[in-house]
């Protein structure tokens, strides 16, 4: 009787198990709810003015606590009123650029996909086109930059090759796969990956190219011009090419580039030229703040007299010197290869899983034998970020002036506006009409 008893005031185990894993699951719900959701107006400007009020505190202490002592020579600082006067002069010429390219890159929108496109039911799927070669496996679940080899135990079981995935048009849903993610700076799309086979070769239709069966290059074969891959399942409509949707601007941007929240909005086709004119004029002012507050400081330490505040905005355009540059040099680097940071990120991708298997196929000092390989790969397929890029248009000039435009004064002065619409792109002839890239021996003649 004790035990009927006993065993009756336990709760079943699958019951509780049930109200455990439902919770969660509520709770998961909650939070991918709230991931959707836009930021609100006032959390996306907020770091504006956090921005201004820097630029303010620096300008107060450059001019009212640097320069105006030295032109009245109450500080022998650099030799008083002849340097106070030019030193005055020019940070006030480059405080007022770099507001001027500041202003142009909060205002001007980088164009939203809803603006130019009607909201549309979803596509209905058409026949895979990706070839009968490339085989998809629906049971891999790896993330973006991730890779699986078979090793020789394995490829046993096989044909005996070293077997490099890579992505495949998703089987459902690709708009929803891709944009996930997308949302701040540092946000990738995620892709799905697909298993090879591995009796093909390199250049994808049975020609030899020289290379062992396993060293292959798989380059992604992403349909991204169909209108199924780029269907955006947030907004409800058919986003144009290279536009993705940002989550914490809560709508698709057109040739998303990031979501920068110095600037309260993202970076895409109609302002990713304020950006870059901004960073330019940022990073001279900075320097120019930095060399002449490092002169002033040198100088009045050796009076045993230095101001605390030549510190601070020496450390502070020191930390801002090293961020704009950094930043300029990557967005010059992705106009003149007509690229975006989520574009590049996929090609990062593919370099990394290549990189891996040459790892794994030479040993670490054979580097002639694995740039051969390398060289071997573009021949067939071309420079995935030249030739083997959907966007290039032939020339790096011809991509730079794509994005800054024709007139040189533009590429230094926030005027002007960028040639691309954000809605229609020319895709590179050497890709299939759908945006898979072919090898080099189907591309155009004249192009090969």
């Amino acid at each position: 009787m004790a035990k009927d008893g006993e065993g009756a005031t336990n709760p079943p185990q699958g019951k509780c198990c049930g109200v455990v894993q439902e919770a969660a699951a509520k709770g998961t719900e909650r939070r991918n709810k709230r991931r959707e959701k836009a930021q609100p107006w006032i959390v996306l400007k907020l770091t504006i003015g956090l921005t201004l009020g820097i630029i303010g505190y620096a300008s107060y202490v450059y001019i009212g606590r640097f320069c105006v002592p030295m032109i009245k020579r109450s500080k022998s600082i650099l030799g008083g009123r002849r340097f106070g006067i030019p030193f005055l002069v020019i940070f006030c010429i480059l405080l007022a650029m770099m507001l001027w390219s500041y202003a142009m890159i909060v205002i001007v929108s980088p164009g939203k996909a809803r603006d130019h496109v009607e909201p549309s039911p979803e596509p209905p799927p058409r026949q895979n086109p990706v070839p009968d070669w490339w085989d998809s496996s629906s049971d891999l679940g790896h993330g973006p930059g991730q890779f699986e080899y078979r090793g020789a135990t394995e490829g046993a079981q096989s044909n005996g090759s070293t077997t490099l995935e890579s992505h495949a048009p998703p089987s459902e849903k690709p708009g929803r796969q891709r944009d996930d993610n997308v949302g701040d700076a540092s946000a990738i799309p995620a892709v799905q990956q697909a298993r090879v086979r591995n009796e093909i070769n390199a250049n994808g239709h049975g020609e030899t190219s020289g290379l062992p069966a396993g060293l292959t290059r798989r380059p992604p074969m992403n349909p991204a011009l169909l209108p199924e891959w780029r269907y955006c399942y947030k907004d409800g409509f058919v986003k144009p090419p290279r536009a993705h949707h940002c989550r914490a601007c809560g709508t698709c941007i057109l040739k998303y580039d990031h979501h920068c929240p110095w600037i309260g909005q993202c970076v895409g086709a109609r302002n990713h030229k304020f950006f870059v004119v901004f960073l330019e004029w940022a990073a001279v002012f900075c320097m120019w703040t930095f060399a002449t507050l490092v002169a002033g400081a040198v100088q009045e330490g050796r009076d045993g007299d230095l101001d605390a505040q030549y510190i601070v905005i020496i450390a502070l355009s020191g930390l801002f010197i090293l961020f704009t540059l950094t930043l300029l040099a990557t967005h010059v680097r992705l106009i003149i290869l007509n690229t975006s940071t989520v574009e590049s990120l996929n090609k990062q991708y593919m370099t990394e899983r290549e990189k891996a298997l040459l790892a794994r196929q030479f040993s670490w000092h054979q580097f002639g034998a694995k740039r051969r390989v390398r060289k071997q790969w573009d021949r067939d397929w071309g420079n995935p970020y030249t030739e083997g890029n959907l966007w290039w248009l032939g020339s790096y000039r011809e991509n730079w002036e794509s994005v800054m435009g024709h007139s040189k004064w533009g590429w230094f002065l926030p005027i002007g506006r960028s040639p691309q619409d954000g809605v229609n792109w020319t895709p590179n002839p050497r890709f299939h009409s759908d945006g898979r890239p072919r090898p080099r021996s189907q591309w155009p003649a004249e192009l090969r």
